[in-house]
């Protein structure tokens, strides 16, 4: 999140990707630092998933991560 709002700040854009576990947490945080961050939230659990499945959960999330980037 403070990397993602650093880079905010320097006129980069950026995309904070967590899983939806932790939504709460970064939205707590994000408005912490004052922030406006673009974010997409992924299914949960990730740990001991296989590369077919992370690669899927990576699919699912693209066009989410593409269109939070241009927002």
């Amino acid at each position: 999140m403070h990397d993602i709002s650093d880079l905010e700040l320097r006129g980069l854009p950026g995309v904070f990707v967590a899983t939806c576990q932790f939504e709460d947490g970064a939205i707590a945080q994000e408005k912490a630092l004052g922030a406006d961050l673009a974010a997409v939230y992924t299914e949960h659990p990730i740990q001991d998933r296989t590369d077919a499945e992370m690669l899927a959960i990576a699919d699912r999330a693209y066009e989410a991560v593409l269109k939070a980037l241009t927002r």
